[in-house]
C-alpha cells in the first residue's frame, strides 16, 4: 500500500488493520487459521483478471477469499492496480461513489374504508373535509389503526380519536412531526 502511494495512512478500526485515503482504502483481518484483505467499493473496480470474488464465491470475508499462504493473493502488480483503482476513485469524489440500486418496492394493496367508518366520518364534516384532503398515506395510517383494532370497544374508540384528530386537521402520527 505505501510503496503505491506515501499518502496512504494505517489506522485501526473495530480491531483490524485498515488503509485509509480520503476515507476508508482497504482493510485486513487475522483470525486464527486464516486471514483477509479487502477494497471498499470493490464493486467499482476494473478486474480484467477475474481475480475479485464475489460474495456467493467467497468462503471469508474480503475480495479475495480466505487467505492461507501469501499465493492466495493475485500478483503485487495486480493488487499495485487496484491500489490506483481505489485512489482514482476516491479522487472523483462521492459523485462517483458506488451506489446499491434500491430494491424495487412492492405498492401496497389499497385498504377499503370500511362502512362503520365512512358513516362516522359523515357526522363531522370538518374530519370528513381532512380525510379527503389527505394523501394516501395519510389515509392509509388512519384506516390501518382502526381495521386493526381487535376489539369493537378499541375500533370505537379509534374512531372517535380519529375524527376528533382529523376535526383538528392532524394526521394520524402528527405527534411525530
Amino acid at each position: 500500500m505505501h510503496s503505491v502511494s506515501p499518502q496512504i495512512t494505517e489506522t485501526i478500526k473495530w480491531g483490524h488493520p485498515f488503509f485509509e485515503y480520503k476515507g476508508i482504502l482497504a482493510n485486513m483481518g487475522g483470525f486464527k487459521e486464516h486471514c483477509v484483505f479487502g477494497f471498499w467499493g470493490s464493486r467499482s473496480l476494473n478486474d480484467p483478471n477475474g481475480v475479485l470474488k464475489h460474495s456467493h464465491e467467497r468462503d471469508a470475508a474480503g475480495n479475495f477469499g480466505r487467505i492461507t499462504k501469501l499465493s492466495d493473493l493475485p500478483s503485487g502488480d495486480v493488487l499495485k492496480d487496484f491500489i490506483l483503482q481505489a485512489i482514482a476513485i476516491k479522487d472523483a469524489g462521492p459523485e462517483h461513489k458506488e451506489k446499491k440500486p434500491a430494491p424495487p418496492k412492492a405498492p401496497k394493496a389499497p385498504i377499503d374504508m370500511p362502512d362503520y367508518f365512512a358513516e362516522a366520518l359523515q357526522t363531522d364534516q370538518k374530519a370528513l373535509a381532512t380525510f379527503q384532503n389527505f394523501s394516501p398515506s395519510c389515509k392509509r395510517e388512519y384506516l390501518e389503526w382502526i381495521v386493526d383494532a381487535k376489539t369493537e370497544a378499541t375500533r370505537q374508540k379509534r374512531i372517535e380519536q380519529a375524527l376528533e384528530w382529523m376535526a383538528e386537521g392532524k394526521s394520524r402520527n402528527w405527534k411525530y412531526k
